[in-house]
């Protein structure tokens, strides 16, 4: 009897669905922050009330969270595509990790600033 075995990193599903879940929350969180900011006018007073709160913070968070989430993956499957060469693929995922890792930092610094 011949065993088949099937080898690879199988994360494609993964990927897909983490894809589709952080589309949702970025979704989400779009909408109601557009209600948000359409319930009055806008002004720093407002604004900074508004990113006072809690929940506020977390909800841009996870909109962070899930942007970082959900570009690492595009752009990683982009350099997997494409890029043939090892060493190049490489560079250019660390380039990418530090691009991303360096937004989250501005991000969170401009987030708990307010």
């Amino acid at each position: 009897m011949v065993t088949r075995v099937i080898v690879g990193a199988h994360y494609g599903l993964k990927d897909w669905l983490a894809q589709r879940v952080t589309a949702v929350v970025m979704l989400v969180y779009t909408i109601a922050f557009l209600f948000a900011l359409g319930r009055g006018p806008v002004t720093y007073a407002s604004w900074k009330a508004l990113f006072a709160q809690g929940w506020m913070r977390f909800a841009t968070f996870l909109l962070v969270a899930s942007a970082l989430i959900h570009a690492w993956i595009g752009v990683r499957n982009i350099w997997m595509d494409y890029v043939k060469h090892t060493g190049l693929r490489l560079a250019l995922q660390i380039a990418t990790i530090l691009w991303l890792a360096g937004c989250a930092g501005w991000a969170m610094q401009i987030l708990w600033r307010i």
